[in-house]
């Protein structure tokens, strides 16, 4: 008995109380599926959304609190790193989720019946019966609740659980598109494909970085950088297969194909949640991934960063110009963001104690994630007898037709270009900042070349919309729901409020930034 209590006492513990926020989300999302399996179909949309939008603002709440407590340590046996920057990430990821949500609520961006062949019998009678996919609602808390654990993995194989539990929703969501089915069945087939080779690679890459450590551990990581010694190639090869993993969720070159047809292809409201909430997962965990356990490795990684960052601007911005489609000129322009960012990232890699990088770095990815939903929100709105508007010379005189709807268009495309007094201009700056005091100026001055060089085309969708006639077939302009005016508006509102008061959520992000990561 006396052992057994011996063991009892020294059992670790798991920290509940500081893994609230992500037990909230992933338990809504288990109620979700009993929803499903248990309720009639009529009943199931008025259950799921309020299970959706009370967990997340819950969740929120729980993350504001722990915040306010300062609440830094190792949960879950040192497994899932708690700390400032994780509970920011968490406060932006749910934020914007309960935005996407507003839009995903509208079930005119979703297929009534996915099982059916496009265009046959039984899509159309399930149109015409009003059926609804209220699964998309359990599906995007199980999304949202791995964006929360990818980020704040202290373990690699914590990691690659939160890498699928975010990925494997995402792939089903993206081929429900009401419209054009099969574009989004052919974009969730493209993005499962690749996105189960950048798996293998993150997990290949797991199991060198075990044979080089002798644990997947991050801090175990970093420190059997100093005292292994003979297991180069392992290591090499390890960072290098585990990079190509996280650089093709944040979407960097040359790992970019996917980007561009997804968001095309799949319904609006889950390409905003992909280019808001993945983005900003998916920078956190290669922060926490190449800061703490590989930061001794700097000298190693630091030159093909700068390589990446570059081609990332580059293709981004040169690409973009060539699009003739809105939805994927938005993604080539999510891409040269990455790049952006990525200058921030490689600035660092001599100190991964620059609180000041990554106080820009979560600063921007909010400032960006904001837009970037507001933007794709507008994009629900502008139809013509297809759909949604997807070709750029639908949208000429869209200014004519609708002038409050393109000025609020102009508006992100303005932020998306760094343009003074936009959320985009000090998110760019601080960015831009951290790397010129990092050494990287050569790396700025790319960035402010592709920078002026992404103006051209946001500039040219502008012109377009006010300075050209509508054709007379279109476009029209969608009555917006409840959900899709709020979200218009809040993203708006934010927008402006971070271009000309940014000071207040600067200082959110920099003392998050204060702890850094536990290590």
């Amino acid at each position: 008995m006396s052992s057994l209590a011996a063991a009892a006492i020294e059992a670790p513990k798991i920290e509940y109380g500081e893994l609230a926020p992500m037990l909230i989300v992933f338990g809504a999302a288990m109620i979700g599926v009993l929803v499903e399996a248990f309720t009639p179909r009529y009943l199931r949309k008025s259950i799921q959304m309020p299970i959706t939008v009370l967990s997340m603002a819950g969740a929120f709440a729980l993350t504001v609190w722990q915040a306010v407590k300062g609440v830094r340590n190792a949960a879950a046996m040192g497994a899932i790193a708690v700390d400032g920057p994780s509970l920011f990430i968490w406060g932006a990821i749910l934020l914007l989720a309960i935005v996407s949500v507003l839009l995903i609520n509208d079930d005119d961006n979703f297929v009534a019946q996915a099982a059916a062949v496009p265009g046959s019998a039984e899509e159309d009678r399930a149109i015409s019966e009003g059926g609804a996919h209220t699964e998309i609602y359990p599906l995007v808390l199980f999304a949202v609740g791995g964006m929360m654990l990818f980020p704040a993995s202290n373990d690699l194989l914590i990691m690659f659980v939160a890498l699928e539990v975010m990925s494997l929703p995402l792939y089903l969501l993206c081929g429900l598109a009401r419209r054009r089915r099969l574009l989004s069945q052919e974009a969730a087939m493209k993005y499962f494909l690749l996105g189960a080779f950048s798996s293998a690679f993150f997990l290949y890459g797991t199991a060198l970085l075990y044979g080089f450590a002798g644990s997947v551990d991050l801090k175990a990581i970093s420190d059997a950088l100093a005292t292994v010694g003979g297991q180069d190639s392992l290591l090499y090869m390890g960072a290098a297969t585990l990079g190509v993993g996280l650089l093709f969720k944040i979407g960097a070159a040359p790992f970019q194909a996917w980007k561009p047809d997804v968001y095309q292809g799949a319904p609006t409201p889950i390409t905003a949640l992909m280019a808001s909430g993945t983005l900003i997962a998916a920078f956190g965990a290669l922060l926490r991934v190449f800061w703490v356990a590989l930061g001794n490795l700097d000298t190693e990684w630091t030159p093909v960063l700068w390589v990446i960052a570059i081609l990332t601007m580059v293709v981004g911005a040169v690409l973009a110009i060539t699009q003739t489609d809105i939805k994927r000129m938005l993604a080539y322009s999510s891409i040269a963001h990455t790049g952006f960012l990525l200058t921030a990232v490689v600035a660092t890699g001599k100190s991964a104690q620059n609180a000041s990088a990554l106080s820009g770095i979560l600063f921007y990815l909010v400032a960006y994630g904001f837009a970037t939903v507001g933007a794709f929100a507008v994009v629900t709105m502008v139809r013509d007898p297809g759909g949604e508007a997807g070709h750029l010379s639908r949208w000429a005189g869209l200014g004519k037709r609708s002038p409050l709807l393109a000025g609020i268009f102009a508006l992100f495309l303005l932020a998306f270009a760094g343009i003074p007094l936009t959320s985009g201009f000090f998110g760019k700056y601080a960015v831009f900042a951290a790397a010129v005091s990092g050494g990287a100026v050569q790396l700025v001055i790319v960035g402010v070349v592709t920078s002026a060089m992404a103006a051209f085309f946001y500039v040219r969708v502008i012109v377009l919309m006010f300075f050209s006639d509508p054709s007379p077939e279109g476009p029209t302009i969608a009555v917006p729901s409840m959900g899709t005016a709020a979200v218009v508006t809040l993203s708006a509102a934010a927008t402006v409020v971070l271009g000309v008061f940014p000071q207040p959520v600067l200082d959110l992000a920099h003392s998050a930034a204060q702890s850094l990561f536990v290590r």
